[in-house]
Formats: C-alpha cells, structure tokens, sequence
C-alpha cells in the first residue's frame, strides 16, 4: 500500500478527502457488537455501554470496542514535541486496522467539526481539544498496518492536552478497559 499524508487544520474537506483514500485502499466494513455494563461497574466485554455517547453510531461503538477487545494487538509509540504528538499506531491484524482508521479519521472529523461525542468512557481532556479545536494542526500518514498522526499547536494548553490524551491512549491500548476504569475511578475520587 505504501505511505499516504494529509496535512490539515480547520477544514471537513480534508478529512472527507482522508476518508475517500482510506475507502479507495480496500478498507471493509465490519459489524461489532453494542455495549453495556453491569451495574457494579465491573465491565461487560460483550456489549461495553461506556462506549455509547450522544451520537455515536453502531460503527463507531463497534470500532472503539474492537481496539478494547483485540488490545493486545495494537502497538504505539508516542513522542512528545514542543507543539505537540507524534503517535504511532500499528497491528499486524487487517480487520483492527480497519477500525483503527475508521476511529482515528472519524475523531478527527468530529474535532474539526465541533462535534464532540460525549462518551461515557471519554476523558475530560478531550474537552479543551474540542473547545480549542481551530488551534490545533493535524498531519496524518497512512502505513501498512497502521496510522501516524502529527498534532501540534502554538496554545501550551492545547500542547499539554494533546499530550495527555497522547498518554491516556496509549494506556489503553496496553491495558484495554482496566485502564479506563482506573482512570474513571480516579476522577470520581477527586
């Protein structure tokens, strides 16, 4: 397949334009499952309702459950830069890449576009990346197994949430829900 790059700020026509490119390369659909969990927050794995936001769809529910799930799959390498992140996102497993791209191509749409989910799960640094989301410039590179993501922004807060969420992230992906679960127990107890 090779490399690709898209470079953009503000603007849904370049994620449109990411998007035709990732569809043209083959990318399949793939139906996952909805979520849900019990009421003693231990975690339902097969139907993981922490996913669901204001208007998530099935796809988007079912893309983040897939990475929660195949976890171990996923290897990421993040660097911090004076601006920003660079993270790098892999795995061997053509149907996780697939939703992998889905998810990191639709966050980035719903950022440029203010349209900010609201999952149940998300972390409350999110909320500065939305809110401030003309600030941020984002380059993206498609590999074959994966995606490289280049944020950076001249706002230090912005560069401090980027950079968070670069760590949270990756925390998930090494460690799936008892990551999210730690990190939610630990915000209620502040």
């Amino acid at each position: 397949m090779g490399n690709k790059t898209i470079v953009f700020g503000a603007g849904l026509s370049a994620v449109l334009l990411l998007s035709a490119v990732v569809l043209a390369q083959g990318i399949g659909q793939h139906g996952h499952g909805q979520a849900q969990m019990h009421q003693n927050h231990q975690h339902d794995m097969a139907r993981m309702p922490g996913l669901q936001g204001r208007d998530t769809t099935a796809e988007e529910v079912g893309d983040m459950a897939a990475m929660f799930r195949n976890h171990p799959s996923l290897a990421r390498q993040v660097t911090l830069l004076p601006n920003g992140i660079r993270t790098e996102t892999s795995t061997p497993d053509p149907a996780l890449r697939d939703a992998l791209l889905r998810h990191v191509i639709g966050m980035i749409d719903r950022v440029d576009t203010g349209r900010d989910p609201k999952v149940r799960i998300q972390s409350p640094t999110l909320d500065i990346i939305f809110a401030r989301r003309a600030q941020i410039e984002t380059q993206i590179d498609l590999t074959d197994t994966g995606i490289v993501v280049v944020q950076t922004s001249t706002d230090p807060e912005v560069v401090a949430a980027l950079q968070t969420h670069a760590a949270e992230v990756s925390d998930m992906a090494a460690r799936g829900m008892h990551a999210v679960h730690e990190a939610m127990a630990r915000r209620m107890q502040q």
